[in-house]
């Protein structure tokens, strides 16, 4: 698991610039020098708002439209950073204008832009100093109480929320020649505006390690099972459950994944696996995914997408059956009058 452990971290510098929308008239405003963070609690309370979303991180890589890394604005940046780390502020600055520039969409909202620099942060077995860039979209109101001789005095201001990060990155300090290793947190990435963060101004694509292996997999395997079997094969909704409870139980019980085992293990029949192979190939080459046909399995990746794979058979609006075991042990059937029904059997009840 890639947990990010920074209780031994130290915070170097950070520096502060506010980003506007340039589509919408916004300014950009730089300050001149880094971030006074002397104050303990402050320290404390930047950690916590910087690393502590960083949960289990997937894992990514510097790009560009031409694919070679080394044209990446900020891989250039980070790499001046990482040599001279007096030379944060400076190309701080740099990374603002870069994403102030990128800010044309009318709906991407204007925050807060921190650029720090973290000594020490441990993952994956591994001391590593890092680059966090993180960008605060929503300040909130919150009250204040401070008390007199009389009683009390009540006040009132905006700010950030410290348990609300909206966008951040951390540039780790190893894979250079490869482009970096770069972690990913971005609350809104599901609408279309907010996919700037992430391609136009990171410009990052995935490893290609043993957790993107698996996702991608699996992935591919709940589109063939879920969208695809039904156009060539009769197969009930069960059947479909049953095929997804295979597939990451074999991810869930084996350490290294082999395609063939797999295909053999799960869909068992050969014109399945035929169809499989049809598909995964054509999938592949549609989404430009290169996954390997052995390799390490990431336990994190299969708890993952084992969230997405339903094990539920909705029966109209009155019965919810969950299938986790023996397909073998639930039979689908219609009666006499065109009623259709599953017969279950079972040894124990609790």
């Amino acid at each position: 698991m890639h947990m990010i452990d920074y209780s031994a971290s130290n915070l170097l510098t950070v520096s502060v610039h506010n980003i506007g929308n340039k589509t919408n008239g916004d300014d950009l405003h730089l300050s001149h020098t880094p971030l006074n963070t002397s104050d303990f609690r402050v320290r404390d309370l930047l950690f916590k708002y910087f690393l502590t979303p960083f949960v289990n991180p997937e894992f990514y890589a510097f790009t560009s439209t031409n694919g070679d890394f080394h044209l990446n604005p900020l891989y250039i940046f980070a790499s001046q950073i990482f040599e001279n780390i007096k030379a944060s502020h400076f190309n701080s600055i740099n990374i603002a204008k870069h994403l102030f520039e990128v800010s044309v969409h009318p709906q991407i909202k204007p925050g807060d832009l921190f650029v720090a620099y973290f000594s020490k942060l441990f993952i994956e077995n591994e001391t590593i100093d890092a680059i966090g860039i993180f960008k605060s979209e929503h300040r909130q109101a919150f009250l204040k109480l401070d008390s007199t001789e009389d009683g009390f005095i009540i006040q009132y201001d905006d700010g950030i929320n410290v348990e609300k990060l909206d966008k951040g990155c951390l540039i780790l300090n190893t894979g250079k020649d490869s482009g970096y290793k770069i972690c990913i947190i971005d609350k809104t990435s599901k609408s279309t505006e907010a996919q700037y963060w992430k391609d136009d101004f990171l410009r990052v694509s995935p490893l290609k390690d043993e957790y993107h292996q698996t996702s991608q997999f699996l992935g591919i395997t709940k589109d063939f099972v879920t969208k695809q079997i039904s156009e060539e094969f009769e197969m009930n909704k069960a059947g479909k459950i049953d095929l997804l409870n295979r597939s990451v139980g074999y991810f869930k019980s084996h350490e290294n994944f082999d395609k063939e085992e797999f295909e053999n293990e799960v869909f068992q029949d050969t014109g399945i696996i035929k169809s499989f192979r049809n598909f995964d190939s054509s999938f592949r080459k549609e989404n430009e995914i290169e996954v390997a046909d052995n390799f390490e399995i990431s336990p994190q990746a299969v708890k993952k997408q084992a969230r997405v794979f339903k094990s539920i058979l909705k029966l109209d609006k009155n019965f919810h059956i969950y299938i986790h075991g023996n397909r073998e042990l639930i039979e689908q059937g219609t009666d006499p009058d065109g009623r259709k029904f599953y017969k279950i059997y079972y040894k124990e009840e609790n």
